[in-house]
């Protein structure tokens, strides 16, 4: 007979059917046990034995901190048999603020930096949770949440955490298994709880109810992500919306920036945030490459000024470079923009991966805090009924107490006696002989009885709350607005880090044009639509010649390197660069020959263009809408229609919105005033109507502050104001009549000053 163990036990299997049985584990485990989050508490596995390891060690938020090597050594040796680096990254990344949006551990020590440098050993560092730890782990040990073996079967471990924080969306996540990944960016915690709670008062509400919208701010709900490293995120609202409805999809975000003066028509771009997950190092590296290669000729120098906080130096070529075009080019050039990838693909109830929208992931996660809440109410119950049965037994114990004296010391069995003669419980006979003598005072009955009333009440509670849904929402609505208050956007750690803005596509023929030398320019179109440009700013115009029958339509200083708008009574809009304008010699030439403008259509007016502004366009019948200017930039001569209006109506007015209220005054003298936010955002359309007249149309409109009054000048150079108390009368909703203007206001019945 063969030796056990000798070639003689070799078994062949076919090579192809084990190399599928075996990858197939190895795909589950990496999908199940490593790689993908789970949907209720955010954690992968190693992230939630690393917080359970701390928990068991007392390394609570207001506790000393421990060396990292103890909590590395714990995991690896209790719950996770893993590589002690693989544990220590995943320790240190929980606490790094430029990774983490809410830091789950805090960290002491050298815990890497944003440049890519890695953190010290762990022999060097220390930890401990921190309150958001602490908000996942609350209810643990209240039998919140199932345990299960551990690997070695010698502990146990939590399967899933409590929660009571939204990280999987507050934190984000990444992640690649075998097939698949996930990646989550960062949000606002504030914004979670606001769309948490509108899903409990509303459980089929829309994605989009769950998204802010700056039509209905008080709403609340989810602007878009938030970085820990801030941040302008440069997607539409329609594309993030596309992109939470979906479950996949990404975001552009851009390094924020300044423009630091230096004098004499000097300056310099200083970067203070760079985009989610980029090193600034590496960057740097990238952007001296491009220089030495001879790819960015707008640019002079870049230098690292950066201490505790980002501080890149961007030197122009020269003080003629636009600044806004030399950011352009680096945003397309290097990771000063970045797209940063959704794919929300999660354990769903730990269990079954898959791409869920983001109303799904809120959903199941305030099920999972349902559930907790079930949990520990059941778990109170029962300690409250052992309470209750032992106090029912003191209470018995006082009503006789010199029977049970006698019982005690007389009986061979006082506890089977006692039994019997009072029909106790045997819980309760145990506690009866375990009291001491000083318990034995008529205080220490009526502390029974307040405590047993007390807790009688709370079992009532927590029974009917178990018997109803409704407050079973109403509690869990109560633990969301607690977390909301503790990271509401007025604290350091709540407060949004990344914000909004609209950022046009940068192209070749953009960066080229930065290399027009910026010049001042005063811009003249005539009645007629004869346009020119003159040299420098010229203030006054009166002394500026027409041909006969002509004269002054608009004047307004520029510079070459600017984008002029031609807003026409048609509704359309025209762009011209300033470069391009005739010269200030003659009287210019026909704004005719320059675009393909209808021969029924005049000018209307014109104005520099601003990507980041905004503006009221309205037709003279008092129909108007909030575009943006970057939306109506116009690539051809034929221009771009953006106001819809058919004949006798015509376009009137183009004004640039401010503040939060508008003034609109019609034909008729009267005016109306109501808030900006009333007036629909539109890339183009027919408008809704601003203001109601029997006769006659809109005169004039002007967006202003309500804080800081309505101000205007008469013909005689006297300014009036109009402060928020004394406009009471003409406030009102968008679409009223209104009431005759005010004493003072000009008989042209136009704002002027």
């Amino acid at each position: 007979m063969p030796p056990s163990g000798g070639d003689d036990n070799i078994q062949p299997v076919d090579l192809k059917a084990a190399l599928e049985e075996r990858y197939l584990a190895y795909a589950l485990s990496t999908i199940m046990h490593r790689a993908l989050p789970d949907v209720r508490d955010g954690l992968k596995p190693v992230h939630r034995r690393i917080i359970h390891a701390m928990s068991e060690m007392g390394l609570r938020p207001n506790s000393s901190f421990k060396k990292c090597a103890r909590i590395v050594g714990d995991v690896i040796g209790k719950f996770h048999p893993h590589g002690d680096q693989s544990v220590y990254d995943a320790l240190v990344r929980l606490a790094q603020d430029f990774s983490q949006r809410y830091p789950v551990v805090d960290g002491q020590g050298n815990f890497g930096n944003i440049d890519g440098d890695n953190a010290a050993a762990y022999r060097y560092t220390e930890a401990k949770m921190t309150e958001v730890a602490a908000l996942l782990l609350e209810g643990i040990d209240q039998d919140a949440v199932d345990f299960r073996p551990t690997y070695n079967e010698e502990d146990e471990e939590p399967g899933v955490l409590p929660g009571a924080f939204p990280n999987l969306l507050a934190n984000g996540a990444s992640g690649i298994a075998v097939g698949m990944a996930t990646s989550i960016p960062p949000h606002n915690a504030h914004e979670l709880c606001d769309a948490a709670l509108h899903l409990i008062r509303h459980p089929k509400a829309p994605l989009e109810d769950l998204l802010f919208d700056p039509a209905n701010p008080q709403r609340g709900g989810i602007e878009g992500p938030d970085f820990p490293t801030g941040g302008i995120i440069v997607e539409s609202r329609a594309s993030m919306l596309e992109s939470y409805r979906t479950g996949r999809g990404g975001f552009r975000v851009r390094a924020r920036w300044s423009v630091e003066d230096l004098g004499r028509g000097g300056y310099q771009i200083v970067v203070t945030e760079i985009p989610y997950q980029v090193q600034k190092s590496r960057l740097i590296e990238k952007i001296a490459e491009l220089l030495i290669a001879r790819k960015l000729p707008l640019l002079e120098d870049i230098r690292d000024e950066s201490a505790e906080d980002v501080r890149v130096v961007l030197v122009p070529k020269s003080r003629s470079v636009d600044a806004n075009i030399l950011m352009e080019s680096l945003f397309k050039l290097t990771e000063l923009e970045s797209r940063i990838p959704l794919n929300m693909n999660v354990l769903s109830m730990g269990r079954v991966p898959r791409v869920m929208a983001l109303n799904e992931v809120l959903s199941e996660w305030l099920a999972h805090r349902r559930e907790v809440l079930q949990r520990r109410s059941r778990h109170r119950l029962a300690a409250i009924d052992r309470r209750l049965e032992i106090l029912g037994g003191y209470l018995v114990a006082y009503l006789n107490i010199d029977e049970v004296i006698r019982i005690i010391r007389e009986e061979d069995e006082p506890k089977a006696m006692m039994i019997e003669r009072f029909a106790l419980t045997d819980v309760q006979a145990e506690a009866i002989l375990n009291m001491r003598l000083r318990s034995l005072r008529k205080l220490e009955e009526f502390e029974i009885r307040t405590e047993f009333d007390a807790l009688s009440k709370e079992k009532a509670e927590i029974e009917a709350l178990l018997a109803s849904d409704d407050k079973q929402w109403q509690a869990v609505a109560w633990e969301i607005g607690e977390v909301k208050k503790k990271f509401a956007k007025a604290t350091e750690l709540g407060k949004r880090r990344s914000t909004f803005a609209d950022a046009p596509d940068a192209d070749i023929e953009a960066i080229q044009q930065a290399m027009i030398e910026k010049e001042p320019i005063t811009v003249v179109i005539s009645e007629k639509g004869w346009i020119r440009a003159l040299k420098g700013h010229i203030s006054d115009t009166s002394a500026l010649q027409f041909k006969d029958g002509d004269a002054l339509k608009v004047a307004f200083p520029a510079q070459t390197t600017d984008k002029i708008l031609v807003f026409t009574t048609g509704g359309k809009v025209y762009t011209l660069g300033g470069d391009k304008l005739p010269g200030g010699r003659g009287h210019g030439e026909p704004l005719r020959i320059m675009v393909d403008m209808e021969n029924d259509q005049d000018v209307l007016t014109a104005l520099v263009h601003d990507p980041a502004r905004k503006l009221i366009v309205s037709s003279a019948a008092g129909n108007g809408f909030v575009v943006t200017e970057s939306d109506i930039v116009a690539n051809t001569r034929k221009g771009k229609q953006v106001m819809n209006v058919v004949m006798p109506d015509e376009a009137k007015l183009v004004v640039p919105t401010k503040g939060d209220h508008v003034a609109v005054v019609g034909d008729n003298r009267k005016m109306l005033v109501f808030p900006l936010a009333q007036i629909p955002e539109m890339a183009r359309g027919k408008g809704v109507r601003l203001q109601r007249y029997k006769d006659g149309g809109i005169s004039d409109i002007r967006c202003f502050t309500m804080a800081e009054g309505l101000t205007w000048e008469d013909s005689a150079g006297r300014v009036f104001t109009k402060t928020k108390d004394e406009l009471v009368e003409w406030l009102g909703d968008r679409a009223g009549a209104g009431r005759l203007v005010p004493k003072g206001f000009p008989r042209s019945g136009r704002f002027s000053g």
